[in-house]
């Protein structure tokens, strides 16, 4: 199943009603590009369900040391500076920068762009909406990315003002000064 595309742009979804919508439909993942599409995610299966868990454990291990941030879940959605709300695979926010929220943004879509975000394509994910997403957070902020693709055994690194860099399977990624001493050795898959 691919995700299902509502072209919104002259409906006029305000914020508040989007997170509305997203809160009575808890079964559903929905997210809003900034170009005004509502986006309805398929459930993903094991195999990628799997490795989002992976990706996650291991940032986890690495903020739980490092105690420098704040680690995500793809069940958060972020209200993007740019007007869009994602919802990356994993995400990482600066503890300097969650705390300047407040409790109440803490608590709803937080209104800011993850430092750092991993999304990985499953197998029903088409490249060109995931290009799109990736540069929509840079677009918003994001100082680093990792687009994981196991079907062409790449990565593609997305970094502020830079072009993107694509590297074959097996890597290690280094999770250079945003996420210091940060290392994720990916296999191939």
């Amino acid at each position: 199943m691919t995700a299902i595309i509502l072209n919104l742009e002259n409906v006029g979804l305000t914020d508040d009603q989007f997170y509305r919508l997203c809160q009575v439909n808890r079964d559903w993942q929905l997210e809003r590009s900034a170009k005004g599409e509502l986006i309805i995610m398929p459930p993903v299966g094991g195999v990628s369900g799997h490795r989002e868990a992976d990706l996650i454990t291991d940032l986890t291990i690495w903020n739980r040391q490092t105690k420098l941030g704040i680690v995500f879940s793809s069940a958060t959605i972020f209200r993007l500076p740019n007007g869009g709300d994602r919802s990356p695979d994993a995400a990482w926010v600066s503890l300097e920068r969650w705390q300047a929220l407040t409790l109440e943004q803490q608590e709803a879509f937080p209104p800011i762009c993850p430092d750092f975000v991993i999304e990985l394509r499953s197998r029903t994910d088409a490249m060109p909406p995931l290009r799109d997403k990736m540069q929509e957070y840079l677009n918003s902020g994001l100082k680093l990315g990792w687009l994981v693709n196991p079907q062409e055994q790449e990565v593609a690194i997305y970094r502020d003002n830079q072009a993107v860099e694509i590297i074959s399977l097996p890597a290690s990624l280094s999770g250079e000064t945003v996420l210091p001493g940060f290392v994720l050795d990916l296999p191939i898959f």
